[in-house]
């Protein structure tokens, strides 16, 4: 087999595995990743299912595909807001609870994926909640680093709060009015930092 036919049976591949990874995404954000078997995802992926199994060996690995993706995007987003403001760490928590809040005040906002998957399953081996977990001690060590550059007395008990505070309004969004979140969301940060400065 010629070099180029080489590169376009593995782009070819690498197609159907997107398109399958896409397909699940969606329809595991939706409706809940419990609710949604693999033959539902093959049949609205069009692709046969030797395909998925091929690609994704269980449907375990593929809701793990889906947090790890939903990951990739959510980080990619927090490093471009963090990359704006390199010495500022009010201005850059500022920017980051305003792009947060901006997501969950979206109407079509279902909820944090990696808690909504996390809360499905119990089982603390089971690869999506691994996967969950690891998103949840990224954010605070990410939080921490803020909390470490705003005077406060213990960084990492304000990185905790702040956690908690931005995994509540991923469970909350039915509780704000149309565009309140992100003031909301900034209010309540700096509640928290004047009473770890105090």
């Amino acid at each position: 087999m010629s070099k180029s036919a080489t590169n376009n049976s593995a782009a070819g591949s690498n197609d159907v595995r997107d398109r399958i990874l896409e397909t699940a995404s969606e329809l595991f954000y939706r409706r809940g990743v419990r609710a949604v078997g693999v033959d539902l995802v093959v049949e609205k992926s069009g692709v046969a299912k030797t395909s998925l199994y091929r690609h994704f060996g269980t449907k375990d690995d593929l809701i793990a595909a889906f947090l790890k993706h939903e990951d990739l995007d959510f980080w990619s987003t927090w490093d471009r807001v963090s990359q704006q403001h390199p010495n500022d760490a009010l201005a850059e928590l500022d920017a980051h609870f305003e792009w947060i809040g901006e997501r969950v005040g979206r109407e079509n906002y279902r909820g944090c994926p990696q808690i909504n998957t996390a809360a499905e399953f119990p089982e603390a081996d089971h690869p999506a909640r691994k996967v969950a977990e690891a998103h949840m001690r990224e954010m605070r060590r990410r939080l921490q680093t803020i909390a470490e550059g705003l005077a406060v007395t213990a960084p990492h008990r304000l990185a905790g709060q702040l956690a908690v505070l931005i995994n509540g309004s991923f469970v909350s969004m039915r509780l704000f009015e149309p565009g309140e979140a992100t003031g909301l969301l900034q209010d309540a940060a700096r509640a928290l930092i004047a009473a770890n400065r105090g």
